[in-house]
């Protein structure tokens, strides 16, 4: 029995009733206590005395009785009023704190997103001087991100704690940093003497990272990325300055180091501009207004059309002709890149299959290679529209390698044995390991076209093409010059030995239906090859007009 009484005594119900209601119960047991000792008190010593002994030894009197209770409703109030007071006391507390909580960020203890808003509103409502101004600065580290990825959050966390500190040391005193969210921090600086002093104050910030952070015991390099906005020169809007700011922290971030960048109205136009373009980007994808158009590639021995290389082209509605390189940018930054090269892929394959022969070559971005399905929609395209694999050679370059070479083995390797080639684009611009060369199974090399353009003047250029035709016979690939606009290229090449080019010298990209056209011409003929030195007057004159009659037939 005493063992179950313990049991109910220690169950977690008691406990906790006890525990809510510990200060009532400690109230009852001191006027309990009171009321016993008042008890013993009046009787022993005769507090009031009546000459009734009896009926003093039977009852305490009425007026005994009155006492008593009047101290035990003393004792009572006063309990009360102390609980009360308690609770009161409490509540401001809590009060107080989540009044903090609600204005101050609980990690680094900087002001938060809704103080900064409130401070920035309080301090556009009291202009600065002539020729002062405020500023509001938007910060964001570079590098966090991989001290999450790599080390975890609890050292992330560290290393946020340390760049706060940083942050407040480099402002002046009275300066409001805030912390906004995630790795992003704001500044609003009053009363500066022009812009000059806001440089001041970012390039402070942007020293105090110089060193390395110490978290989880490690040392990591955090920079930052400034973007700074003027009051009144560009807004007096709260939401507009802080819009404005982050604009140019965006421009700033693109710099990749640890900069500074002042919004400029030019800046807005072209931020408006990227928004409006993804948004049509997403409307116009799948469409005909975005179609792959088709530039001759030409075997420089026989002059023959050996296929084409499919290149994006939109035609905006309201803007014209949109370049790839304006709008390619903005479909990998929001994520589109795959639907614009399933939908690009599958109408150069549609286009391809009509062609009795010849080869498609398609570039693929960077991007697709960290996508795992890229190899299964490759070829669930070639299935469904009917294009034997070998027909297609995909592009990409060596950055992309270099990016993840394992992906890439992977992803690529299994669709070269498919029977899809492979070419490596631009090459000698990037890393240009031999390396690559020698373990990625590669079919072809495309030299980048600045070679190409500077051969006649630059020796080292010419050196250099010469280097990368040799290095691609040795390897048993195949070698495609790449911006060959002049007879003298095209010579030069075909005396080098390069087997195959592309330029504007054999034609411009064209749209389907031009490039089947001149699929059913491949009446071409045939350039002959370059001769020795002592004969290359007359090569020019017969590659001249070689090149003339292909031109013809392409254009």
């Amino acid at each position: 029995m005493f063992n179950s009484i313990l049991h109910i005594h220690s169950s977690p119900e008691i406990k906790d009733f006890m525990r809510r209601h510990r200060f009532t119960i400690i109230d009852c047991v001191a006027i309990a206590v009171v009321l016993i000792f008042g008890s013993v008190l009046f009787w022993q010593f005769k507090i009031f005395p009546r000459q009734d002994v009896a009926q003093q030894a039977r009852m305490l009197e009425l007026d005994e009785t009155l006492a008593l209770t009047s101290v035990a409703l003393g004792l009572f109030s006063f309990s009360r009023l102390r609980a009360q007071r308690r609770e009161t006391l409490l509540r401001r507390a809590a009060e107080a704190e989540a009044r903090a909580l609600a204005l101050e960020d609980p990690l680094t203890g900087l002001p938060n997103r809704r103080q900064f808003d409130a401070a920035l509103k309080a301090a556009l409502g009291a202009p600065p001087s002539a020729n002062a101004a405020h500023a509001v600065m938007m910060l964001d580290l570079n590098g966090f991100k991989k001290i999450n990825d790599v080390h975890g959050h609890p050292v992330g966390d560290e290393a946020l704690i340390q760049a706060a500190n940083r942050l407040r040391r480099s402002v002046r005193e009275g300066d409001l940093v805030a912390r906004i969210g995630g790795d992003e921090f704001a500044i609003i600086a009053q009363h500066l003497n022009g812009p000059e002093a806001a440089t001041n104050i970012a390039l402070r910030i942007i020293e105090s990272f110089a060193q390395p952070v110490m978290a989880g015991g490690r040392e990591h390099r955090l920079g930052t990325g400034i973007g700074i906005a003027l009051s009144p020169q560009d807004s007096d809007d709260p939401v507009a300055l802080t819009r404005q700011a982050d604009v140019a922290l965006y421009l700033a971030k693109k710099q990749g180091v640890s900069a500074l960048c002042f919004f400029e109205p030019e800046m807005d136009r072209r931020v408006r501009e990227h928004d409006r373009l993804e948004r049509d980007l997403r409307l116009a994808i799948g469409t005909p207004d975005i179609r792959p158009h088709y530039q001759p590639l030409i075997d420089l021995k026989t002059g023959r059309l050996l296929g084409f290389e499919a290149l994006a082209r939109w035609r905006h509605p309201e803007l014209g002709e949109i370049e790839p390189s304006r709008f390619i940018p903005i479909a990998e930054h929001a994520g589109l890149i795959g639907d614009l090269t399933d939908s690009l892929l599958q109408s150069a394959c549609c286009d391809a299959v009509t062609w009795p022969s010849g080869k498609l070559a398609f570039n693929l971005s960077p991007r697709e290679l960290a996508d795992a399905t890229l190899g299964a929609r490759i070829l669930d395209i070639l299935q469904s529209t009917g294009l034997p694999p070998h027909r297609l050679e995909l592009e990409i370059t060596e950055s992309a390698l270099v990016g993840d070479l394992e992906a890439a083995q992977r992803i690529l390797g299994g669709l070269r044995q498919s029977g899809v080639r492979i070419a490596l684009d631009d090459f000698g611009t990037g890393y240009s390991s031999l390396y690559h060369l020698r373990n990625f199974k590669l079919d072809t090399i495309k030299i980048d076209r600045s070679f190409i353009g500077a051969m006649a003047s630059d020796q080292d250029s010419a050196a250099i093409v010469r280097a990368l035709i040799g290095l691609g016979a040795g390897l048993g690939l195949t070698v495609i010059a790449e911006g060959v606009e002049d007879l003298e290229q095209h010579v030069w090449l075909q005396q080098e030995g390069c087997e195959q080019a592309q330029g504007f010298l054999f034609g411009h990209a064209v749209s389907a239906l031009e490039a089947q056209e001149l699929v059913e011409k491949m009446l071409v003929a045939e350039v002959p090859r370059a001769e020795p030195k002592s004969k290359r007057k007359a090569l020019s004159m017969r590659g001249a007009l070689m090149a003339d009659d292909v031109r013809s037939q392409l254009l």
